[in-house]
């Protein structure tokens, strides 16, 4: 169980926000990694750079989990599924 788990009522909502987040930490990750100011971020992305300075600022609430996964396929970040039985 998580923090996500806690605070949303449907696993559904609680599994959103931890994928959200997850891409997040890996968008910003990415971004510092490559030395990427938000000007240069932001022309990469194609995004506006206040946009860049929310998803640096970790404000979750501003994104989407397909903006997001948008957003890490132009750095190289993909996401794996995996199919399993739930673990308490």
């Amino acid at each position: 169980m998580s923090v996500w788990d806690d605070i949303e009522e449907s696993t559904g909502e609680a599994a959103n926000l931890k994928l959200r987040a997850k891409f997040m930490r890996a968008i910003r990750a990415e971004i510092a990694a490559r030395g990427l100011q938000q000007s240069e971020a932001a022309a990469q992305l194609e995004l506006a750079q206040p946009r860049v300075s929310e998803l640096l600022s970790g404000k979750m609430s501003r994104f989407q989990l397909d903006a997001l996964v948008g957003i890490g396929a132009k750095l190289g970040i993909r996401a794996l599924v995996q199919q399993g039985a739930k673990h308490s």
